[in-house]
């Protein structure tokens, strides 16, 4: 849904600057820029439309910056919807804010690719054989691709190393007595880069008792889009989407990347003002949920066997800031025999990934990114817990810049592990 400048205008005056955003906000905190924070930035929001409407090259910048993490949201005591004005900001910056070619054909090249999904599957093979040649090691000792371009190095340094992806079936059986029949977002990143998630995101959910439908013609959620400033393209790929998931016919549509639930959660207002859809919109954001939530509300009864480890986990921002969801994947981890929970220093602070940041503002990220680092390695935990797969890949990649290694799983390996009674080396690998 877009708005005038007349409602653009309403909420930034519920921003009375009390700076109880700045100490969340990682920009902020980055360089104690005034532009870099939530209320310096609702006040060049301000200045926008005192002015004629065009985004002026310096607020552009800064615009560009935020990382639209919502830690400001949870923690303004005003209300003040920020949220929605970032977006609505966003998408005026990129119709009309100045940019040098090179930035618009990144942009551009980048939603040619990630927001679908089989050309993503496409850069599997590639991929791979790039990572298997040895080369990886010289690029990055050649810094190359790093005088060419700072988004490429970035991408080239995030992508995981790929195995075999084994393709998830339409229809996984409940594995005991049936209790919901329902639909599961396989996802544009997660499902080319982390089959291994959506195969134990689908066995715990018939280990739990759920028939698991996985249409196989389900594109991407609009989430980069949406969070990008493109609300037109968000638009039409959420339609697909929920056409896709009503010939689904399922009780809920389970999410295991919180950026893709909470975009899914927000289908009614992006469609608000599009009479055919807006119902059918408002229906699918009903019955989505995240995977920890949705969990949590159906209630175990499958034996969980111990994992003798130790976790930290790493509340991913679209998930706790955007969802509200805490509780629900900590409730689920220390339901694990033998398996206990660190809390990472800082956990509110944005780890850089933010969607496409780090390809966007890798400098940015980069520093968010060391942060995080340090914060995790500093619990002393043997395996970092996330429920994202940008977060997964830029923590992981922030690590191995430390010299050190932690290993990566999402909540729903974890389970999976515990819920088929699998070593704890299964997550962890073996000792080096």
């Amino acid at each position: 849904m877009s708005m005038d400048d007349a409602e653009l205008r309403d909420l930034a005056s519920d921003c009375v600057h009390c700076g109880f955003c700045l100490p969340t906000c990682p920009t902020y905190q980055l360089w104690g820029e005034e532009m870099d924070s939530p209320r310096g930035r609702i006040q060049l929001m301000t200045q926008m439309l005192d002015a004629d409407g065009t985004p002026p090259l310096e607020m552009t910048t800064h615009i560009d910056r935020c990382l639209g993490c919502m830690a400001c949201v949870t923690a303004c005591p005003s209300g003040v919807k920020y949220d929605r004005m970032i977006e609505e900001t966003r998408a005026r910056v990129e119709v009309a804010a100045p940019r040098t070619r090179a930035e618009r054909l990144l942009r551009e090249a980048i939603f040619a690719v990630f927001p679908y999904p089989r050309r993503l599957r496409a850069m599997r093979a590639p991929l791979r054989a790039y990572q298997v040649s040895g080369l990886p090691a010289l690029v990055r000792r050649s810094g190359l691709l790093e005088r060419i371009s700072p988004a490429l190095a970035a991408m080239e340094r995030l992508a995981p190393p790929l195995g075999r992806a084994r393709r998830l079936p339409e229809r996984v059986p409940a594995q005991r007595p049936r209790r919901a029949v329902v639909g599961m977002l396989t996802g544009c990143v997660q499902g080319a880069f982390f089959p291994q998630v959506n195969g134990a995101t689908a066995r715990v959910l018939a280990l739990e008792g759920c028939e698991v439908v996985i249409p196989r013609d389900q594109g991407c959620c609009g989430a980069l889009s949406t969070h990008a400033g493109r609300p037109e393209e968000a638009r039409g790929l959420a339609k697909r989407l929920i056409a896709t998931f009503e010939r689904a016919g399922v009780d809920a549509v389970v999410v295991n990347s919180a950026g893709c639930g909470s975009n899914m959660k927000e289908y009614a207002e992006l469609l608000a003002d599009d009479p055919v859809w807006a119902p059918r919109a408002a229906a699918l954001a009903k019955r989505t949920r995240d995977l920890a939530e949705f969990l949590a509300e159906l209630g175990p009864e499958a034996v969980r066997y111990p994992l003798p480890l130790s976790v930290a986990y790493h509340d991913a921002c679209h998930l706790a800031h955007a969802q509200g969801i805490r509780a629900q994947p900590r409730a689920l981890l220390t339901g694990i025999p033998e398996l206990t929970v660190a809390e990472i220093p800082d956990a509110e602070i944005c780890c850089g990934s933010a969607g496409v940041y780090n390809l966007l503002q890798p400098e940015a990220a980069s520093d968010l990114g060391d942060r995080k680092a340090a914060n995790v390695l500093s619990t002393g935990a043997e395996l970092l817990v996330a429920a994202n797969p940008g977060c997964t890949l830029q923590i992981a990649q922030a690590v191995q810049r430390t010299g050190r290694d932690i290993k990566v799983a999402h909540t729903a390996q974890v389970l999976d592990a515990s819920l088929r009674g699998l070593p704890a080396v299964a997550l962890t690998g073996e000792p080096r």
